[in-house]
Formats: structure tokens, C-alpha cells, sequence
């Protein structure tokens, strides 16, 4: 069975939809009011984001859109010390598309949100001819309870260290793969990373800033940092963890590992007598975990090669890999 047109024109066939499949899938008590407004209680700070996946292939190794739309915008909220509560989701669906997929897609979606107890209480669904778009596209946003406040990109100061919470580059390298057509056995980091937020905080980590390294990678990320609070990152070549499947995927296709997108994997900065702590509370999650650098006095990102020679990482220019996420 495909989806038509008439799945978007807000009769019987869209109401089948709603209920049989969405509701089915998220339901709560808000969402199965069908109000046009969602009423949600939050108490203290409040963190709001909002994204939008358009991912080619919608499946890759490791995930789907499904999975992506619900980890990114956990992910958004939690890279705030904010925990995820409530989401709105919006399906933009292709005329044509296998409703056998479009299950699978709301599969993952509900198998994420149940993961950190999140519920969707609000949404939207379109059907557009065939063309109109790719597939399927996902628009979602998130509200999140602040539980650790004050985490900032513009927070570093000069002594403070930076770590990587995993090997970097796996989502853009399985993409990539995926894409072209050539065989890997490595899935996508794709994953919520509210636990590994969680256990920093419980465990009084003074976290300075943190971000998830998606679009532009961790070369994004760093240099992001280091504009915003005018100081220099210098970073170990050695130290950032990278795959030897990442690197041979890097190798074929000609990318830096450093300017892929991740979509599990968060960059952290903290004071530096909570370095080590740090590290080892995040390589209960994954061995790869790494202190990568630190915080200089200066401008820019630097790399620091195992020779002794050092050279500016900058911003990753121009469309590395369109629609990513």
C-alpha cells in the first residue's frame, strides 16, 4: 500500500492515518485530546528548540529519518542541562510513498521517545504530489525541563579542557556510504544523549558549555566556541578518536573526519580539575571517550600534530554533504 493524496485532505483517509498509525504509536493524554493546541505543565527554566530532517536515504545503518528527528531534538535540548518532555512532530509525506516504511519511520520514533520517557502532544501531517518533495521530510520541536542552567558557548576560559564524548564522524561517514553505494559494517552514531548529559550533572561535573557535533562537525563546533568567547582551542591530533573505518571512508571519498556530521556524539568543555571525572563518567558509555584539548590564550582553533607542528583547523566551507539531517 502507498500513500496518496487523499491521506492529506483531511477526511476519512487522513483520520485513519491519525489514529491507526499516529496515535496509535504516540499515544498520550494531551495528544488524543486532538485540541489545536497542546496545554503542558513545566515548572522552573524551560529549553525550546526546533528542527527540521530531510535526510537522504531516509534508511541508513544504524538508524532512519524517524530516529534522527527524535535524537536531534533531544539532543538540541540536552546539550542545554535540559531533560526532554514534550515534542511536536510535522510529517511532510510524498505522494507514493510505501506505508510499510512510513510504519517503520513511526516505529523509531516511538521506540526514541520511549527511551527518555518524552511524548509528542502535537502535530501535523501533509501529503504533497509526487516530486514535491523527497520521500518524506520530519519538522519537529522540542521543550525541555532545565535541570543544570548556565552552559554556554560563550562560558570557556583560558586552563578549561575539552573532550569528545566518542569516536567522531560515523553519521556523515554512513551516510556517505550509504549514498554512493558502497559497503560498511559501521552503523550511524545516532542516539539520545540525554543518559551521558544525566550522569555528568549527577555527578557535580561544572560543565562549561556543551554541543552536539552534527552539520560542520567538530571543526564547527570548536571554532564556534572559540569566537564566541574570543580565546584559542588547541587540540591533540592524537588524542580525537576516529575509526579506522571512518578514516578509510574519509580516505575514498576525500573529507576530513573533523568536518563530518555526528549525530550521537557531543563535544564538552569543563574546568580543568573535573577533566579526568569527566572523562571517565562518559567512557562508561563509550570507550572512546577522550580529553582532546584545551583552552589557550590566543584566537582560532589549532591542531597539534604528534610531529610538534600545529596548523588552524578552520570553519568546514561551502555544502560538504547535502541534506545530512
Amino acid at each position: 500500500m502507498k500513500i496518496t493524496l487523499a491521506y492529506g485532505g483531511g477526511g476519512e483517509e487522513t483520520n485513519k492515518l491519525i489514529k491507526d498509525l499516529f496515535y496509535e504509536n504516540f499515544k498520550n493524554d494531551i495528544l488524543i485530546k486532538a485540541e489545536d493546541a497542546a496545554i503542558i505543565n513545566i515548572d522552573g527554566k524551560t529549553a525550546f528548540t526546533t528542527d527540521s530532517f530531510t535526510i537522504d536515504p531516509i534508511f541508513f545503518n544504524g538508524g532512519d529519518i524517524g530516529k534522527l528527528s527524535i535524537a536531534g531534538t533531544c539532543n538540541d535540548l540536552a546539550m542545554m542541562g535540559a531533560e526532554p518532555k514534550f515534542l511536536s512532530i510535522s510529517f511532510i509525506i510524498e505522494e507514493g510513498l510505501h506505508f510499510n516504511d512510513l510504519k517503520k519511520i513511526v516505529d523509531s520514533i516511538s521506540t526514541e521517545l520511549k527511551k527518555v520517557n518524552a511524548k509528542i502532544v502535537c502535530g501535523d501531517t501533509k501529503v504533497v504530489p509526487a516530486g514535491s518533495v523527497d520521500k518524506i521530510f520530519i519538522n519537529t520541536s522540542g521543550i525541555g525541563k532545565v535541570i543544570k542552567d548556565n552552559i554556554s558557548a560563550h562560558n570557556l576560559k583560558i586552563g578549561d579542557k575539552i573532550l569528545v564524548s566518542r569516536d567522531i564522524g560515523r553519521h556523515g561517514s554512513v551516510v556517505l556510504a550509504k549514498r554512493f553505494g558502497v559497503d560498511t559494517e559501521i552503523n550511524s552514531d545516532c542516539k539520545i544523549l540525554w543518559d551521558e548529559v544525566k550522569a555528568l550533572i549527577d555527578e557535580g561535573i561544572e560543565i562549561k558549555a556543551m554541543r552536539d557535533a552534527t552539520r560542520g562537525g567538530l571543526s564547527a563546533v570548536l571554532n564556534e566556541w572559540a569566537e564566541a568567547s574570543n580565546i584559542r582551542i588547541e587540540i591533540e591530533e592524537d588524542k580525537i578518536p576516529i575509526s579506522d573505518e571512518v578514516s578509510g571512508l574519509c580516505e575514498i571519498f576525500g573529507f576530513e573526519p573533523m568536518d563530518l556530521a555526528n549525530e550521537g556524539t557531543f563535544i564538552v568543555a569543563v574546568e580543568s580539575k573535573d577533566a579526568e571525572k569527566t572523562k571517565e563518567i562518559l567512557k562508561k558509555f563509550n570507550k572512546n571517550a577522550s580529553i582532546i584539548g584545551e583552552v589557550v590564550e590566543g584566537e582560532k582553533v589549532v591542531l597539534k600534530t604528534p610531529y610538534g607542528s600545529k596548523r588552524y583547523i578552520d570553519l568546514p566551507k561551502g555544502e560538504l554533504l547535502p541534506r545530512i539531517c
